[in-house]
């Protein structure tokens, strides 16, 4: 870069910057464009990795990425629908699962189902669109230092050289320990981890049906298959925490193929030996969040605000969400503070309460392993039978935290299930 290249980029001054551009970074940068609003992305790395997570959207998920604009580009990113979930399982045969499956596309109007994808590609594909909005990209920028107040900095380093950015705005999409939320001194809670799940990414296995799920409990597993078509399939485990090596070393994919030998699950053996075209990566459960994740100057959305256990596998969808409240909050207020975000805060805050308590049931309920446990299922499951409205937890985690009525989120609920 020529000294006056260098000049000229070293003091920027766009509306917003955006600290991270994974899919809530991604996503926000292609609304705010398309409206006008100059975006800079910062993105520390150089290439999207497979990050072993991030690849299911349920129904209310695809229906917010609408809402954004971004349904299109998803689909174009290679975005599989998903149309029924049957829950396999070791407490009911195979027929009675496909008997008891729900039609993912019939929870929302028009909405055909759940959504899956690469999450690589989905990031790739949303920084594309954001640039062709107009959106600004430097990928690689590292050395963040981000100043809040009324006219909110960020310093950054960028190919060898030092850069200060003024915006009127800083938007924290950074994810998980959020280095954003650190420097503002965000109060970040934490709940204990309950189990660890595993992850990988198979490809040649064309006997599973491509628009069916499944998650479901056999032995010592709580397993999810999520196929993203063409043979592709995301595979999942969770397990107690005292396995913590189970999937680690270096012929874990395979020792993680052979958990989904599984009796209760058809075309177990064509899964097992699904070809490995990623990592296996292993990770803690349990979720953390920001009451306020707005000081003057700075907001955080995504995971940096705060992320959901992903064993429920809400973490897209939230993210979709929180960028669209951004968006509205930015386009309907000429100045902008942090009172604009109060919206914001308040129905993030309520909503994560919500996606929280299904997460600890759901852990509870289905990532147990013990006799006691399977007893526990097999009662939750008689209960249900007589008493529907005791599933609209698990609904929520479909149709959206706000669709269900509020007591849904109530001690009630939990005694009734599980005592």
């Amino acid at each position: 870069m020529s000294s006056a290249a260098h000049q000229a980029k070293s003091s920027l001054t766009p509306d917003v910057v955006i600290i991270g551009g994974g899919v809530a970074g991604g996503a926000l940068a292609v609304a705010l464009a398309r409206q006008n609003i100059r975006a800079l992305v910062l993105e520390k790395t150089l290439e999207h990795q497979d990050r072993v997570r991030g690849e299911f959207m349920p129904p209310w998920g695809v229906e917010e990425a609408k809402k954004l604009g971004l349904f299109d580009v998803l689909l174009g990113a290679g975005g599989h629908f998903t149309k029924r979930n049957i829950p396999y399982g070791e407490d009911m045969s195979a027929q009675e699962a496909e008997a008891r499956a729900i039609p993912l596309g019939k929870i929302l109007p028009d909405i055909e189902g759940a959504m899956t994808f690469g999450h690589p590609q989905i990031c790739g594909a949303l920084n594309q669109a954001a640039v062709a909005a107009g959106a600004t990209m430097l990928r690689g920028a590292g050395d963040l230092a981000v100043s809040p107040g009324r006219d909110p900095k960020v310093a950054f380093t960028h190919e060898g050289h030092r850069y200060e950015a003024c915006p009127r705005l800083v938007v924290g999409a950074d994810g998980r320990g959020s280095w954003t939320a650190r420097q503002i001194g965000a109060d970040v809670k934490f709940d204990p981890s309950h189990h660890l799940l595993s992850g990988l990414l198979i490809d040649g296995v064309h006997e599973w049906p491509e628009e069916d799920q499944s998650i479901g409990v056999e032995g010592d597993i709580t397993f999810y298959v999520f196929p993203q078509g063409e043979g592709r399939i995301r595979l999942y485990a969770c397990y107690g925490l005292d396995q913590r090596g189970r999937f680690s070393g270096p012929d874990n994919a395979q020792r993680f193929l052979d958990a989904f030998r599984l009796k209760s699950l058809p075309h177990a053996d064509a899964l097992s030996a699904g070809r490995p075209i990623g990592p296996c990566h292993g990770y803690p459960n349990g979720d953390t969040w920001i009451d306020t994740p707005v000081v003057p100057g700075v907001v955080l959305v995504g995971d940096a605000a705060g992320h959901n256990d992903p064993t429920i596998g809400q973490g897209l969808s939230i993210s979709l969400r929180d960028s669209r409240h951004v968006v509205e909050a930015l386009t309907s207020n000429a100045d902008w503070t942090e009172d604009i975000f109060a919206p914001y805060v308040e129905e993030r805050r309520e909503r994560m309460r919500r996606l929280r308590f299904v997460a600890q049931l759901f852990s509870v309920l289905r990532v147990e392993f013990t006799d006691d446990a399977r007893m526990r299922r097999r009662r939750a499951l008689k209960r249900i039978g007589a008493e529907p409205r005791l599933a609209l937890p698990f609904l929520a985690t479909q149709k959206g935290p706000f669709s269900v009525p509020p007591e849904t989120f109530e001690q009630k609920t939990w005694d009734q299930l599980l005592n």
